[in-house]
Order: structure tokens, then sequence, then C-alpha cells
């Protein structure tokens, strides 16, 4: 999605020349039509859940008029039998204290501070693994894993658990 808002704001005739497509729809282009298999038994016994990124869900909304919620959660039903929905969700899903890149700024009280509610709301769900297609979250939740008393949590990139479940 940064492509293709760098793209509108710098190179706009390019988006009449170009396909634009996001890796949640790739994916999901790939798995119904059979480019790839996914066995769902890979993470049998694994309670999983999902976060919504900024980025992906508001944001994505505000600059393109298609907010990503649904897409994730598709692909999740394809690769697990076992996920449940964090509370609150989509759009009104907390932030996980590491928009915008903050991880490597050094602010780590702050970003602690503003994700202690989404630690609450993983913790409540019960998962052993969260998923999640950003890399800032990504990041901010693995910090997350000592600070909050979450040392078991997996967490693992959306296309990261589709490659998982890959049947080869």
């Amino acid at each position: 999605m940064s492509t293709r808002s760098g793209f509108e704001k710098h190179f706009p005739e390019a988006l009449n020349e170009f396909a634009f497509v996001t890796v949640f729809d790739l994916m999901i282009q790939y798995i119904k039509e059979g480019r790839i298999k996914l066995d769902r038994t890979r993470f049998a016994g694994v309670k999983a859940t999902y976060h919504d990124p900024c980025n992906y869900g508001r944001k994505s909304q505000r600059l393109f008029g298609h907010a990503y919620y649904e897409e994730p959660r598709w692909i999740m039903d394809q690769c697990l039998d076992n996920w449940v929905e964090m509370y609150p969700t989509r759009e009104n899903q907390l932030c996980c204290g590491g928009g915008g890149g903050t991880p490597p700024t050094g602010y780590h009280e702050e970003r602690f501070h503003y994700s202690r509610w989404k630690a609450e709301s993983i913790k409540a769900t019960g998962a052993d693994m969260l998923v999640v297609p950003c890399h800032s979250c990504h990041g901010q939740f693995n910090a997350m894993k000592k600070k909050f008393d979450m040392p078991g949590l997996q967490v693992k990139y959306l296309w990261e658990l589709v490659a998982d479940c890959l049947v080869v």
C-alpha cells in the first residue's frame, strides 16, 4: 500500500499502466486458484488470534476507501481450525504501540504505555499464536512479550502462517 500511495503522489500516470495488488489479494487469489494448497492441520491444537494493524485498517480506509479486515480473516480460516477474534476488533481494535516505526526510536516506555491495553486483549483470548501482517506490529509484539509476561506467545506474519501451512 505504501508503494501505491507513493506512485499516486509521485507517478500518478503509473496507476493507469500497472496493476497494484496487496499481499492479501495475491494470497487469496493463489489459494482460490489452487496455485497454493494449505494444510490446516499444521497448527492443530494451537489457538491463534489476529491483530488488525492501523495501516491496513483505518488508514487504508481513509486513503484508499477500503480497509483490509475481511481478507486476512479469510486467509486465517484457510490455515487454522482454531482461531479467535480479539476484542475490540476491526476498526475499533487498539493500536499495538509500534505505529509509525517507533520500535527503533528509543521511546520504549511510551510504546509500552500505549500497548498495555493491547497486551490485555491478547491475554484475554488465551491464544498461543498472534498473527499480524505488519512489520512494525510484529516487532512491537515481540518486544511486548517479555514486558507483559507473554513469553510463550508465538508472533507470526500472516504470510509466514501461509508458508508454514503450504503443501509442497
